[in-house]
């Protein structure tokens, strides 16, 4: 029989780990000898305390193995679906509070930015207009590090790190490109006030939440859809990619898709008017419809642009009246069939396999149906599968995207611990592909391991992985060193956790490897480039 993809790249990663180890082969082993345990771990089943936290969450730290074992399994995932877990550690929440995209609205950071720009377009010398626009893309810029910073904080340090992942499921699900005309301004009001409220929450109000928000409105190209001029991006994906799916997709799975050209037609033409003002002006309109007229922030619904007739979609007569049309277009999507099958796929797919059983993907459809669409229960159902917390065989292993990757293992080499800086892992982000608000195509981010597992994509991983290994390479340092100065940091990775749960869960050529290194450095390295540590 031949191998499985998972297994083939498995020991790809193990020759990159052994090629890692260069001449370390035969050295005296300075990791062969275990330290004394660390008091207060209850002996328990602590292996499969780790792959729940560990698949659950952005990797295991010893405080989740801990949790997982005082709390139970039930416990612990009823704590985490909850997000009851606690709040963020002072010293990340001090950060996150410190923001410009925190404190103030994005109209009145748009609006600042804006009168800038004018005013240095307005000086009489071509050095002067130049340097106007080089600052407004820095401050353009400057959001968009603020909102990349905040989203890895939370990764790294949340407690409540089942909202912290789906906070990065949804977004890539609802992806907006943030160089895509002023998204910048916009991505922290996005994620923070669209996705990251509804993340566990019920699908309808994250559907609408992500649906009518400035970002994806101007993203999407709908404050361009008017009556009579129609633009079809928003409804398009909205159909494809937010709810029911690709048409024909899914088989195994009890299929999705079931719209047609038409449908999308039909449904641009509900999404007319509603679009973005970045003015404070209110647009002129006829006495009949003022009314009909709709300002929440930046996003308007201006009935001047749509189109009043009736709209047929998914076979239902939406009568022509306002805004509200979507709203009951929106109500059908969340609640059909195509949807709940859809999304419970891709949300197995995330955090369990590349290809989930057609059986738990049934299961989490009908929790779905029975709860109104509420993520919770149907993830409830996903983290309480028995393949969930049991050992994995290499052809279901879940290979971590570079996100995961990363998230993970500056956690393992800090635990804890609040980094002050994350540009260095924004950067190693983007060397791998997957940079943080970086994906143009509205699909969002690939997760599946094929996406990941090319020979550069590999050997890229493993610089990071020395990198990582051998210094804090600036993640304690805060970008002004007179407020934020250098924190002493190096990572430990072979603490009391890895002797008493990890070492044995590790393969005995990555055991042989590990127990050849002669430094920490050399051993991190070869720890975080081990095919173990490559799968949750």
């Amino acid at each position: 029989m031949a191998p499985s993809a998972a297994a083939v790249q498995r020991r790809g990663l193990l020759g990159l780990a052994a090629w890692a180890a260069g001449g370390l082969a035969g050295c005296t082993s300075t990791g062969g000898q275990a330290p004394a345990l660390k008091e207060g771990v209850p002996p328990g089943d602590a292996a499969s305390a780790y792959r729940l936290a560990n698949r659950l969450g952005w990797g295991a730290t010893d405080a989740d193995i801990e949790a997982v074992q005082r709390l139970g399994a039930e416990g612990y995932i009823a704590q985490q679906l909850r997000a009851a877990a606690g709040p963020l550690p002072a010293a990340a929440q001090a950060q996150i509070d410190a923001m410009q995209i925190q404190q103030r609205q994005p109209l009145d950071l748009w609006q600042e930015i804006d009168a800038a720009r004018k005013a240095a377009d307005a000086q009489p010398t071509e050095a002067a207009r130049k340097a106007g626009q080089e600052a407004f893309q820095a401050a353009h810029n400057r959001l968009a590090r603020e909102a990349a910073h905040r989203h890895l904080l939370r990764a790294l340090c949340d407690p409540n790190q089942l909202q912290a992942q789906m906070q990065a499921f949804w977004f890539n699900h609802f992806n907006v490109h943030q160089y895509k005309s002023n998204l910048r301004v916009l991505l922290g009001d996005y994620e923070e006030r669209a996705i990251r409220p509804h993340a566990l929450g019920r699908f309808r109000d994250l559907l609408g939440a992500a649906t009518r928000h400035p970002a994806m409105l101007r993203y999407l190209d709908n404050e361009q859809n008017a009556a009579g001029r129609l633009n079809e991006n928003h409804a398009r994906e909205l159909l494809e990619l937010h709810t029911l799916g690709v048409v024909d997709g899914g088989a195994g799975y009890g299929g999705w898709g079931g719209y047609s050209q038409r449908d999308v037609q039909e449904l641009a033409r509900v999404l007319t008017g509603h679009g973005v003002n970045f003015s404070d002006k209110t647009p002129a309109l006829k006495k009949e419809r003022a009314g009909l007229y709709i300002r929440q922030g930046l996003y308007e619904f201006n009935p001047s642009r749509h189109d009043f007739s009736d709209k047929t979609v998914l076979g239902r007569v939406i009568k022509g009246r306002g805004a509200a049309e979507l709203d009951e277009v929106l109500d059908r999507l969340a609640a059909h069939p195509s949807t709940a099958a859809f999304v419970s796929h891709k949300l197995a797919r995330h955090l369990l396999a590349d290809e989930p059983s057609p059986a738990l993907v049934a299961a989490m459809v009908a929790a779905w149906r029975r709860h109104d669409g509420r993520i919770a229960e149907v993830l409830g159902v996903l983290l309480r599968a028995p393949e969930f917390s049991a050992p994995t065989a290499a052809a279901d292993a879940k290979f971590k995207d570079p996100l995961h990757f990363v998230v993970s293992a500056v956690r393992a080499a800090y635990g804890e611990r609040v980094v002050l800086n994350t540009q260095p892992m924004q950067g190693w982000l983007n060397r791998m592909g997957q940079g943080l608000y970086n994906r143009q195509t509205p699909d969002g981010y690939p997760d599946t391991a094929a996406a990941w597992t090319g020979s550069g994509q590999i050997a890229v991983r493993l610089e990071i992985a020395r990198t990582i290994a051998s210094g804090p390479a600036g993640l304690f340092k805060g970008e002004d060193p007179a407020l934020q100065p250098e924190q002493p940091a190096f990572p430990q990775l072979a603490r009391p956790v890895y002797w008493q749960v990890l070492r044995p869960l590790l393969a005995p050529a990555t055991r042989q490897a590990l127990d050849s290194a002669t430094t920490p450095q050399d051993w991190a390295t070869l720890y975080l480039s081990s095919p173990e540590f490559a799968y949750r």
